[in-house]
């Protein structure tokens, strides 16, 4: 069976955990390591994918740096998304090879994750499908504990007054991967108003503790996230903090 090094690295620097991250999948396509899954929480700073649109941080970087937040440009999927405090990050570095080589499985798998971290906590969450601006997990404010399935043929969901819980942004290289996703436990949700998350302005965002739910430590989340991840990968996760 596959393992599944997991690391708990506490608050990092956006440029810190981005420069191990590259340094990891140097090591993982060289055969040097195994999957190696790093788990953290990061200082205050808003990131833009490579197809992000910087219209969606009105303010600008200085504006941001006013506030507190840093700014980096990434080579993620995905547009403009913000990471602070509160919020688990997890970056796995991953060899799909030789039978996960589907980038939407893998990105499925990963919203997997975060919805399984969700009913954990009394939150039942799920995804849209059929438009890639809407990748990540999702609730619905009004029936935080009952999600109900959206299928591709709903009209914009007018009947739904959806927040996004948790977002997803990747980059494969060689079928390895980095980047990953952010999960909303106790963020500052005020942060998010300083840009447009993920290029949506018909929808917010929510976290557990603004549902209500049980919003324990992020190191706590983050030992949930490896079990969840040895369950959907397939793997045995060893976690070192």
């Amino acid at each position: 069976m596959k393992a599944i090094e997991a690391r708990w690295l506490g608050r990092v620097a956006y440029d810190e955990a981005h420069a191990l991250q590259k340094e990891l999948l140097a090591k993982r396509i060289a055969g040097e390591i195994g999957d190696t899954l790093l788990l953290l929480e990061h200082e205050p700073v808003v990131t833009i994918g490579k197809g992000g649109d910087v219209a969606h941080v009105p303010g600008g970087a200085e504006a941001l740096r006013a506030r507190g937040l840093a700014f980096a440009e990434t080579g993620r999927g995905g547009d403009v998304t913000y990471h602070g405090p509160g919020q688990l990050v997890a970056y796995p570095i991953f060899d799909l090879r030789p039978d996960r080589c589907d980038v939407r499985r893998y990105v499925g798998d990963l919203a997997r994750v975060m919805v399984a971290l969700c009913n954990d906590y009394g939150v039942s969450a799920g995804t849209i499908p059929g438009d890639s601006r809407y990748v990540g997990v999702w609730v619905d404010r009004d029936a935080p504990s009952a999600w109900t399935p959206i299928t591709a043929d709903d009209a914009r969901f007018p009947h739904r007054r959806l927040a996004k819980i948790g977002a997803i942004g990747v980059r494969l290289s060689r079928w390895c991967t980095m980047h990953g996703f952010a999960f909303n436990v106790r963020p500052n949700l005020a942060h998010f108003a300083l840009i447009v998350p993920c290029g949506i302005r018909e929808y917010g965002v929510t976290s557990l503790e603004d549902l209500e739910a049980s919003a324990p430590a992020v190191e706590a989340v983050a030992a949930r996230a490896a079990d969840h991840f040895g369950a959907i990968f397939g793997a045995v996760t060893r976690l070192a903090t």
